[in-house]
């Protein structure tokens, strides 16, 4: 029998803020005779907020209550409330992750929009986030080659590139419509990237400076092709490697993109009326849509046109934030909800001989927590080397070894897998320990180092749980 789960979005991006709620629907897709599998089904957007302006203090700080009043007003008007809401994402993005309140207002619009919906910051995430609001991860399945997604919002480009609906890479540059702002024919705002990237472009800018078009059209050019190195459609020049989020890294030379989309406000802009005024936006927004539309390295590759622009990271937010894990699971009922858990992630070579996983165990557990080694975390494997009997009582021993400090505290203690053998485990572990009150293991979930992860309470049944891999990096 279906259920459904109601899902919410907040994104709070360096020019705007949305809200989206949607539905997702759960079934079991396994035949009568299987071992049940609870997959989503199906997902729909059943209400989209109206396009805010993010209401700042200063650039550099966020207007708290002002941000609370637009989520209430927003759940108000479509006729929700909190406790009703099962899962999502409220995701801070480009500039705005760099406000000294980031971290405050993330949390505090998190904690407003339900019990499980889940408080998220990092380009890493953005870029998937956005590329699946587009749909390139889909489209990809049906076509050949690589396609890549590039999110151009306000502060940040983010970019995600997919094949065979596989992730290949994701990236992140300092490259945004509202870099440059401009109020009565003045810049107003100059971030320090774009400075930066002017000097060494020898184009002379300034705050206070009038906003020449002229002068800023050249700017716009200069990063319209850092956005094509990026994608490896050109060479990167001297200056590229400072220009991605977070000294971020660029995406592998091997990934070259046959196909491209666009999201995010600057997407909009590209195919805009040129006799507008440029600066119609307070910013270079425009003039950036016009330079990319121009610049020959991406007429050399094929342009993909997705369901969303604006509006892809908030509906990725609310729609694909949310995975189901398997159902050869094994939990503490009265554990779950767990939100914030870092991800200890232990590679298949470790994991493979139960010596070096509990030794590898004990030792990222003092690294990751030096103070308190005791403190909850996800230890994280594929879990493929657990193929008998004997793998499974050896690795359940080498688990109890290595993670003795945390099944002796006062804190729970998650095993992520990817192979489904989360229910064997911790069987395993239960029985080895003679209780299973404080260990919660789950399968078909996939997960990297410095990632976090919320579980959700059980659905299907109690036969799977909701589950969110994310990442709370607040770019520098």
């Amino acid at each position: 029998m279906a259920e459904q789960i109601l899902s919410v979005g907040i994104d709070v991006g360096t020019s705007t803020t949305e809200v989206v709620f949607s539905r997702l629907t759960i079934e079991n897709t396994a035949s009568a005779f299987s071992v049940p599998r609870i997959s989503i089904v199906a997902k729909e957007v059943i209400y989209r907020s109206q396009i805010y302006l993010t209401p700042l203090v200063r650039p550099d700080l966020m207007d708290v209550d002002a941000l609370r009043a637009i989520v209430e007003a927003e759940y108000q008007a479509a006729q929700v409330q909190p406790g009703e809401v099962n899962t999502g994402a409220a995701i801070i993005t480009g500039e705005t992750a760099r406000a000294d309140n980031a971290e405050q207002v993330l949390h505090a619009l998190s904690e407003l929009a339900g019990d499980f919906v889940v408080a998220t910051a990092g380009p890493a995430l953005e870029s998937v986030l956005a590329a699946r609001g587009v749909g390139i991860d889909s489209w990809s399945k049906e076509h050949r080659g690589i396609v890549a997604n590039l999110d151009i919002g306000g502060g940040t480009t983010n970019i995600a590139a997919y094949k065979s609906g596989r992730l290949l890479g994701a990236s992140c540059l300092d490259i945004g419509g509202r870099l440059v702002r401009v109020i009565d024919g003045k810049i107003s705002y100059l971030s320090h990237q774009i400075k930066r990237l002017a000097e060494a472009s020898d184009i002379p800018l300034a705050v206070g400076d009038t906003a020449d078009p002229a002068r800023l059209q050249t700017l716009t050019r200069v990063m319209a092709r850092q956005l094509a190195m990026g994608l490896g459609l050109v060479h990167p020049d001297a200056t590229h490697a400072s220009m991605y989020t977070n000294a971020g890294r660029a995406l592998n030379s091997e990934i070259a993109p046959g196909t491209i989309s666009f999201s995010g406000g600057v997407a909009d802009l590209i195919d805009a009326d040129r006799a507008l005024n440029p600066f119609r936006y307070g910013d270079i927004g425009p003039l950036l849509g016009a330079a990319i539309a121009d610049d020959s390295a991406f007429r050399l590759v094929e342009r993909f046109h997705g369901a969303e622009t604006i509006g892809a990271t908030v509906v990725g937010a609310g729609v694909h934030t949310t995975e189901i894990s398997g159902s050869t699971i094994e939990y503490a009922r009265d554990l779950l909800p767990m939100q914030n858990v870092p991800i200890l992630r232990i590679s298949d070579e470790d994991a493979a001989d139960p010596i070096r996983l509990a030794a590898t165990i004990k030792a990222e557990l003092a690294m990751l927590n030096p103070d308190d080694p005791s403190q909850s975390v996800a230890v994280a494997f594929s879990g493929y080397d657990i193929d008998s009997f004997t793998a499974v009582q050896e690795t359940a021993d080498a688990i109890i070894s290595g993670a003795d400090v945390v099944l002796s505290g006062p804190y729970p203690l998650v095993i992520v897998l990817e192979n489904d053998r989360a229910m064997v485990l911790g069987q395993a572990l239960k029985v080895k320990r003679g209780r299973s009150d404080d260990v919660v293991c789950i399968d078909s979930i996939f997960t990297g180092l410095g990632d976090y992860i919320d579980i959700g309470v059980p659905v299907g049944a109690g036969q799977a749980v909701p589950v969110v891999v994310k990442t709370l990096v607040f770019n520098d």
